[in-house]
This record gives C-alpha cells, structure tokens and sequence, in this order.
C-alpha cells in the first residue's frame, strides 16, 4: 500500500499564546498570504513569533506556517485561530511565511531595499504542497496574495526620515509567482 502523499508532512508546535488568539471557524479563510521572515533563520523567526507585543490580549505577531530553506513545514498557529500578520485581512487569512533574509537587518534603511536571497526549489515545492492540501481541506481557500500587495504603507526611513519607504515588500521581487500559480487554483487579490 503506498502512502498517503495528500497531507505534507508538517511539525505542529504552537506558540505560547496560541489559546488567546481570537478563534474563528475554518469557513471563514478565503485567503492564503505568502511572506517573508525577513530574519535569516526559522529558529530566530521562532522568536519574533514569541514575542507578546500586544498588552491586552497577551499574544504577538506571527504567521500559520513557517517553510524553513530545506523545504521543512511548521506550524505554529492552528487554523481555528486568527494569526496577526497582516492588517486589515487577519481574520480571513492564513499566513504563510517562508524563512529569507530580505532586508534584514536594515529592513526600513533607504538605501537598503533590495530583497536579493532567491527561495530554494525545496521551499516552493513546499508551498505547491501546502496550498495544493489547503485547498483540498479548506473549500473556502480562492485567493492569495503577497503580503506587499496588501499592506502599501509608506513609513519615513530609518537612515534618512525624508526618505519614504514601503514598510512590507515581501515575499518581494525574488518570489516565483508565476511558477506557484501555474501549480494552484487560487485567484490572486487585485
């Protein structure tokens, strides 16, 4: 018998707070939002993901799943709860986020904008895998989105306030987007 391939395997470990994040039901997710850690490994992602940055509900800010270089699944916020990772679209979205340097450590220096590290084939096999099982377990999955095309704040740059810079731009300019929406049968957000 051979195994069953539709499920990639995934490491589920919740972060600390994940039972004080506002819980929905999973008929709610119509959205899939690739990111980038913008961090140059899962495990300090891991920690920016611990942080409690907000008081009154104890929790921080952090993405569902987490796909390390080697094309590895994590999971640290269940899908019944409500991760903060991008504004406006929390509630109907499952943040993905894919481990890149991006801008880091400068992420808001004028002159430090270009996001040159490519994902590995391993992590874009990954995400096919991911999103291909999502859509398969969740009938109400129809669109994704980059996180850049959803929030367009400018924000003065940290070298330079007269400088404006866009404060998210990932997955950014090295993510394939063709390749993974040739793979899926999701409708990217205009």
């Amino acid at each position: 018998m051979s195994p069953d391939l539709t499920a990639p395997p995934i490491a589920f470990d919740p972060l600390p707070y994940q039972d004080r994040l506002e819980a929905r039901t999973l008929d709610q997710i119509d959205l899939a939002v690739i990111h980038c850690t913008e961090l140059p490994d899962l495990a300090m992602a891991r920690r920016f993901g611990e942080e409690v940055l907000y008081e009154g509900s104890q929790t921080g800010n952090s993405g569902h799943y987490y796909i390390d270089r080697d094309g590895s699944l994590h999971q640290y916020v269940a899908l019944d709860r409500v991760a903060h990772h991008v504004r406006g679209y929390n509630p109907r979205a499952i943040g993905i986020e894919l481990v890149n340097r991006g801008r880091y450590p400068d992420w808001l220096a004028a002159d430090h904008q270009a996001m040159g590290e490519r994902y590995t084939p391993e992590q874009i096999e990954a995400l096919v895998s991911l999103l291909l099982h999502l859509q398969r377990t969740l009938p109400s999955l129809r669109h994704i989105a980059g996180h850049e095309d959803l929030d367009t704040t400018t924000v003065a740059a940290s070298d330079d306030p007269s400088v404006q810079v866009q404060r998210k731009l990932d997955p950014g300019p090295q993510f394939p987007w063709a390749q993974v929406m040739a793979a899926v049968d999701l409708e990217r957000l205009p």
